[in-house]
């Protein structure tokens, strides 16, 4: 019987350091094909960490406009198969229709987030407007990133996944982790929605660059900032422009800098 993998595998290298070989010891992400189907039709197969599944199946659905709300999905399971794990959902009835009439299918490597869009328009589609009048502490955007590394369990391990955060305005942090940064944000915007969140209640923060796909895929979750370590696209700082948002980047221990929507940080 097929199972799910693990998300830690440990490799033994050859290592040579300074002149001397030896043979090592490495904790490696794992990744494998997760797709997610529809009433049995698949609609997309991405190279993901087989870990918090559940979580990536309802975010990306969220991210992507499949679902407006978890409530959309009426069924939920998660099967093992040998080539890799499917997310299998059924729609209710009205969602059913509505994915007919937009089905696409797309097959992306780790950190692809536009792989398989089947038009220009849909690639460059304007961003969904985020009305938020949350402002958030400056020094507790800074502080959330040191709190983010510490419960980031599989990086410790592996030192190779990205990280998404959630940092809800009364201090509550959600993370969660992938070999890819969108399904990293896909994983965590799917616990704060199974939990009864709203993206509007607080700051996304990401341990990667910012490119125009993860604006879009926040500003469908709603919420109103968004923070990284990295630096943006300028396409990116475009888009949050475009959509209302608050974007940070190049975030460090002494501060950060903002692109857009300065007005919501409390300096």
């Amino acid at each position: 019987m097929s199972k799910i993998p693990e998300p830690v595998a440990i490799a033994a290298p050859v290592l040579w350091r300074r002149e001397v070989v030896a043979v090592g010891a490495r904790a490696l992400p794992e990744e494998c094909a997760v797709a997610v189907t529809y009433d049995r039709v698949s609609f997309a197969v991405m190279m993901a960490s087989p870990v918090d599944l559940e979580d990536f199946a309802v975010g990306f659905s969220l991210s992507e406009g499949i679902v407006g709300a978890v409530d959309d999905i009426a069924e939920f399971e998660i099967v093992a198969l040998p080539g890799g794990v499917e997310c299998r959902m059924s729609l209710v009835a009205g969602r059913r229709e509505a994915l007919a009439a937009r089905r696409r299918k797309i097959a992306g490597p780790v950190g692809c987030g536009l792989c398989g869009i089947d038009s220009m328009e849909q690639a460059v589609r304007a961003p969904r407007r985020v009305e938020s009048g949350l402002r958030i502490a400056a020094r507790a955007i800074a502080a959330s990133f040191e709190r983010m590394a510490a419960l980031q369990v599989l990086n410790e391990q592996t030192h190779g996944v990205h990280a998404a955060g959630f940092l809800a305005a009364d201090g509550g942090l959600v993370v969660r982790e992938d070999v890819g940064r969108h399904n990293a944000l896909d994983k965590v915007i799917g616990a704060v929605a199974r939990a009864g969140g709203l993206g509007a209640g607080g700051a996304v923060l990401l341990t990667s660059r910012v490119s125009i796909e993860l604006i879009q895929k926040t500003a469908i979750f709603g919420a109103p900032i968004l923070a990284a370590i990295s630096v943006p696209t300028a396409r990116a700082v475009r888009e949050a422009e475009a959509a209302g948002m608050t974007l940070i980047a190049v975030a460090r221990a002494d501060g950060f800098e903002v692109f857009a929507g300065a007005e919501r940080i409390l300096f």
